[in-house]
């Protein structure tokens, strides 16, 4: 790694500057701003619908949201299988393991009935077990769902990585993916919320971390790309501006509360699957609402942001 690569790698996750007390108060000339606190499905909440991200994270009470969906539930379990995997004995790893622990773990929330969701339930071992068959067990990851931070003069982020890996003295962050869209290797170099992980992780681990994959499930493929210092820093930046957006609108908020002109709603086919539907008639007028085992059934008809499917 050259010096000027590891000054950019270095410089994309400054250290920042300081906080404002939380709360409305006045603000002065040159006094600094208030860090922008959130998470990468945060961010990309707000690019996908400032209406929602408004109804999640500021209105209080907050909107119920709807029961969970049968592809989450699939997801959920999936992940948590392989991420208890990890936790076995290393003589216990074996891709039948797997398979027990997704049926332990399973969620039987959101299917059309009983019949359906066994089938699916059927689905994630099988996905699990042909997964881990290439999965060497004695090779332990540096970290499983592993919390990491990363501070900017912008924004305070912490989010939770699938799988962080240890390649050879580098790191690599692991994403399991398991839509019924296969992702491509532009979806893995394009995925703000992986690039911001590895990141955070270079700059908590003190080593380079530039490979990201999405380890598909349902197809056994891997999307991957190697990103740069430099490249990492652009997306630090993209985060940068997401989160002065957010917290410009949170600030009008405060003041002005549901009557702020700065949380449209963004319509398009995620209005089909929020979460939030029922309190947003923009968001009904698009279309039909889908069935909560839609996804199971038809590819996933959104592919970005958080309306994205697990």
């Amino acid at each position: 790694m050259g010096v000027g690569q590891a000054a950019a790698g270095e410089a994309a996750l400054g250290d920042g500057g300081p906080a404002r007390a939380a709360g409305v108060q006045q603000e002065f000339v040159g006094m600094p701003q208030r860090l922008f606190r959130g998470s990468p499905s945060k961010l990309l909440a707000w690019v996908d619908c400032p209406r929602r991200y408004r109804m999640q994270y500021l209105d209080r009470p907050a909107p119920p949201s709807r029961p969970q969906r049968a592809h989450t539930s699939f997801g959920v379990a999936v992940h948590n299988a392989l991420r208890d995997w990890w936790d076995l004995p290393v003589e216990r790893r074996s891709p039948a393991a797997g398979a027990e622990l997704v049926r332990t773990s399973w969620i039987d929330v959101g299917f059309r009935d009983a019949d359906q969701s066994l089938e699916w339930r059927e689905r994630a071992q099988q996905h699990v077990v042909a997964y881990l068959d290439d999965v060497d067990p004695a090779h332990q990851p540096l970290g499983i769902e592993r919390t990491v931070s990363l501070k900017t003069s912008v924004l305070t982020l912490q989010g939770r990585i699938d799988r962080l890996d240890d390649r050879g003295g580098e790191l690599a962050v692991v994403d399991y993916k398991t839509s019924r869209s296969q992702p491509t290797d532009d979806d893995a170099r394009t995925s703000l919320p992986l690039a911001l992980y590895a990141a955070a992780a270079w700059k908590m681990f003190r080593r380079k971390c530039v490979r990201v994959e999405l380890h598909h499930l349902p197809t056994g493929t891997v999307a991957a790309h190697d990103h740069t210092g430099e490249s990492l820093k652009r997306k630090v930046d993209e985060a940068d501006s997401i989160a002065r957006e957010a917290r410009a609108a949170e600030a009008d908020y405060r003041e002005l509360g549901v009557d702020s002109s700065r949380f449209p709603a963004r319509v398009g086919p995620i209005c089909q699957w929020c979460d939030f539907r029922a309190h947003c008639p923009a968001g009904q007028a698009f279309g039909p609402e889908k069935s909560d085992w839609a996804a199971l059934e038809q590819p996933a008809a959104v592919a970005t942001g958080t309306g994205a499917l697990t």
